[in-house]
């Protein structure tokens, strides 16, 4: 089997390879990613890709179609990732996560490859009040980024693929250790704040809800959508990717958090205005098409993973959201050095000058 990982080297993509590698260890495994991330590592064990038996750097608005021939599975990461991100580079993020993402998906039905993976986001629910949301529920997009999945979600399931078996995996909110670790994550933020200073700062009134997921849980949901049988869902599926123990309010997950980091203390901005992106969703179908690969990893254990994994690298920085493990802050600091420009498109280095 031939596997495509775009976007394998941000947060989530390392752990999709490795757990790729360790379950498919005869699968060549090809990795296609811009690198605005590369050196951001949070490991002692060596590059991630490694684990790949090819790696090509390229913007995922370009992707060659030559990339895709004799390709069965493509696991489609790539993306623009966060709401913050997405505010400030909104017709980037159309391009990018939207237009990008529709002409691969199109180019893979033309190759004949068998099966796309599409990473979406429980975000889509946006605000919603009443019970947790279901996938046939109305969708209320507050961000570009979820509009960006959205319109990706409609593209696929108007595509009608005679042979390709597409599965939108709406994602609740990635948590966990990392090689590529993000700290613009709710848990992972406040994890990082408890190891860095003993203090968890919550922006919010701490009443929104958020399902969460680790990593390694959404890697093993990844492996499930490759091998989906389309008698499991039909030919294109969107489905919620969680638990429904994982429903959380910020409130609780600092609590969590302060738990498992002795000394902690948490802060909470009761004056803040309401925010509006809070939603309960629930994860039934997945649950019902997939029992071998439920979550397995609980929030302690999660809270734990980051802990640790800070810890182990001397983790002391109280100013970190500020720093190169916030994705917004490292993009405007190549933007700076004028290595992109505003469209997120490399500029070539000026003829004579070596780019750093």
């Amino acid at each position: 089997m031939r596997i495509l990982v775009t976007g394998n080297m941000g947060y989530v993509g390392p752990v999709v390879v490795r757990h790729l590698r360790a379950r498919c260890p005869e699968a060549t495994l090809i990795g296609h990613d811009a690198g605005f991330f590369a050196d951001c590592l949070t490991t002692q064990d060596g590059l991630p890709e490694a684990a790949l038996d090819t790696q090509h750097f390229g913007d995922i608005r370009d992707l060659p179609p030559a990339l895709l021939d004799g390709v069965d599975a493509v696991v489609h990461l790539a993306a623009i990732s966060n709401d913050p991100m997405g505010s400030r580079w909104e017709a980037a993020t159309a391009e990018i996560n939207a237009r990008a993402s529709i002409r691969l998906a199109a180019l893979a039905h033309q190759a004949g490859v068998r099966a796309f993976v599409f990473a979406s986001s429980c975000s889509i629910y946006g605000f919603a009040e009443g019970g947790p949301r279901r996938e046939g529920d109305a969708l209320n997009p507050l961000t570009a980024y979820a509009r960006s999945k959205v319109a990706v979600e409609d593209s696929l399931h108007a595509l009608q693929p005679q042979a390709m078996t597409v599965t939108c995996l709406r994602f609740a909110t990635a948590c966990g250790m990392s090689p590529r670790l993000r700290l613009d994550l709710v848990l992972n933020d406040f994890v990082a704040g408890a190891v860095a200073g003993r203090e968890i700062t919550v922006l919010s009134d701490g009443s929104p809800w958020r399902p969460l997921i680790e990593v390694r849980d959404m890697a093993r949901a990844v492996e499930w959508a490759i091998g989906r049988d389309p008698a499991q869902g039909g030919r294109v599926l969107s489905v919620n990717v969680g638990s429904d123990a994982w429903n959380l309010q910020v409130r609780d997950i600092a609590t969590a958090v302060a738990q498992e980091v002795p000394g902690t203390q948490v802060s909470i901005n009761r004056a803040a205005p309401p925010d509006r992106r809070s939603y309960r969703v629930d994860f039934g179908l997945f649950r019902a098409l997939a029992p071998q690969h439920q979550p397995r990893i609980g929030l302690a254990e999660a809270v734990r993973g980051v802990r640790d994994g800070l810890g182990a690298l001397g983790f002391a920085d109280a100013g970190f959201r500020e720093g190169r493990l916030m994705r917004l802050r490292m993009l405007d600091a190549v933007l700076r050095r004028g290595q992109l420009g505003e469209d997120l498109r490399r500029v070539p280095p000026a003829a004579g000058r070596v780019a750093a």
